[in-house]
């Protein structure tokens, strides 16, 4: 059996429901298919309920820091985890759920639930139903990478994905990864009560930002009593009796760290291994993400790769300006592009990491003439205040042009804060203007112009 659309869209991940909406609300006829869950990584393993646990955990810290702030709680602090995976299971099946009913009840859309597969550039089978169009849109994510670890099938191993799982406390977890995921839950987990262990391959964790950012989150973990292992060349896993034996072979020696509970956080692969895109003739790279221009466009004429599938970006926010740029270009003769985006993103902690544009360290190597301020969170007096003064503030400006290069804000409101900066980059307005701007005190926003006011020559 065969079915005619004017487009089809595979995966309800961030870019391809609000694709669908709009193209069934111009009277385009859409099949959009889902073989899982409804909203993809965001909504089930990703944003959404990894920051509803950021909240429950913030919420614990916060109860035994109360006498700080001359609150009196009564009696030790305890978490349900039960209690708290259940609120987080709430959060994120009100997304999902409502992902799916928005296309269930769209006019010009139909659903199919099953695995998507290329029968030719212009076909796709689906529960032994064949689709056929013109577009084919795919968005169909990526999942957690299982590295070859040595032993690592002789014990059990969780990923983002499964830690949605548990509703228990680890005794003591064992976290191979120290970028944003790893250091999300490794943050997460300790306020919660484990012990908790970072093992990091590279010699500092979070290896893309600037070595201070690097330094200072790392003693913030450490201060609330995470331990991190860096320099780990070599590692193997195996089981010990009970418990799981992770062993490291370090410039300073072999160690070994046991622990309750593993889990791997060490990246992501596309979700493209199974699509048949053989068939189609899409190219993917080494790494089996789909190959795209700078509209989306893959190697087939009518066929674009949207979301983390195609390596271009790999958050939500990424996500939905691909749809943005494909549905502005199709619709509207537009001529919109991944070259007008800024690099932007979070790393949600506490206190979190907002980043905007460029590095201090992309910055020198690009042999820019630069001005940089920086200010600590202790000269922060809504962070002063809130008793939250850990991190700092930092900034980058082009010295011939005036125009913002790229900011670090690590500190209470930095995931907030930094679109103030954000917003100034992609006016190509000179810093000046974000300088004379009057900010409301008191917020952290407010220092962004005094900061501004202290550029010295990097």
């Amino acid at each position: 059996m065969t079915a005619s659309f004017d487009a089809i869209i595979i995966g309800t991940g961030q870019s391809g429901p609000p694709l669908a909406a709009r193209l069934a609300a111009v009277a385009r006829r859409v099949a959009i298919i889902e073989r899982k869950r409804f909203g993809g990584t965001c909504v089930n393993t990703g944003c959404i309920p990894t920051k509803t646990l950021v909240a429950s955990a913030y919420a614990a810290h916060l109860a035994r820091r109360a006498t700080d702030y001359g609150v009196i709680i009564d009696g030790p602090i305890r978490v349900d985890m039960k209690r708290v995976k259940a609120r987080k299971d709430e959060v994120s099946s009100k997304s999902r759920q409502g992902v799916e009913s928005w296309l269930k009840g769209l006019a010009n859309c139909s659903v199919f639930e099953g695995h998507a597969r290329f029968e030719s550039p212009r076909a796709v089978r689906v529960n032994g139903e064949v689709l056929e169009a013109d577009n084919i849109f795919i968005n169909v994510g990526a999942r957690a990478l299982v590295p070859p670890i040595p032993g690592l099938d002789k014990v059990d191993c969780l990923t983002n994905s499964t830690m949605m799982e548990v509703d228990f406390l680890p005794e003591h977890l064992i976290i191979v990864g120290g970028s944003y995921v790893g250091l999300e839950f490794g943050q997460m987990y300790r306020r919660f009560g484990a012990d908790v262990t970072i093992i990091e391959m590279g010699p500092r964790i979070i290896g893309r930002e600037d070595e201070d950012v690097s330094q200072e989150i790392a003693e913030i973990l450490r201060r609330e009593g995470v331990k991190i292992e860096l320099g780990a060349e070599c590692i193997t896993a195996a089981r010990r009796g009970g418990a799981i034996a992770v062993k490291l072979n370090c410039p300073g020696g072999v160690r070994e760290v046991i622990g309750s509970h593993l889990l791997l956080a060490v990246g992501r692969v596309p979700n493209t291994d199974d699509l048949g895109l053989e068939r189609a003739g899409v190219n993917t790279d080494a790494r089996g993400y789909i190959v795209v221009d700078d509209q989306l466009r893959t190697s087939v004429p009518g066929i674009w790769a949207i979301g983390d599938c195609n390596g271009r970006g790999a958050f939500t926010h990424t996500s939905y300006n691909d749809y943005e740029i494909v549905a502005d270009n199709l619709l509207n003769g537009g001529q919109r592009s991944l070259h007008d985006r800024l690099t932007a993103y979070g790393l949600f902690i506490d206190p979190p990491l907002g980043r905007a544009g460029m590095t201090e360290a992309e910055v020198k190597a690009a042999g820019r003439k630069a001005l940089v301020g920086k200010r600590p969170m202790t000269r922060v007096g809504r962070a002063v205040e809130k008793g939250e003064a850990q991190g700092f503030m930092k900034i980058a400006v082009d010295a011939d042009s005036k125009q913002i290069l790229g900011a670090a804000i690590l500190g209470v409101g930095g995931d907030e804060a930094i679109h103030c900066i954000l917003d100034v980059m992609y006016a190509k307005a000179p810093y000046t203007v974000l300088q004379r701007s009057v900010n409301i005190h008191p917020t952290v926003a407010e220092l962004i112009p005094t900061l501004l006011g202290e550029l010295r020559q990097a």
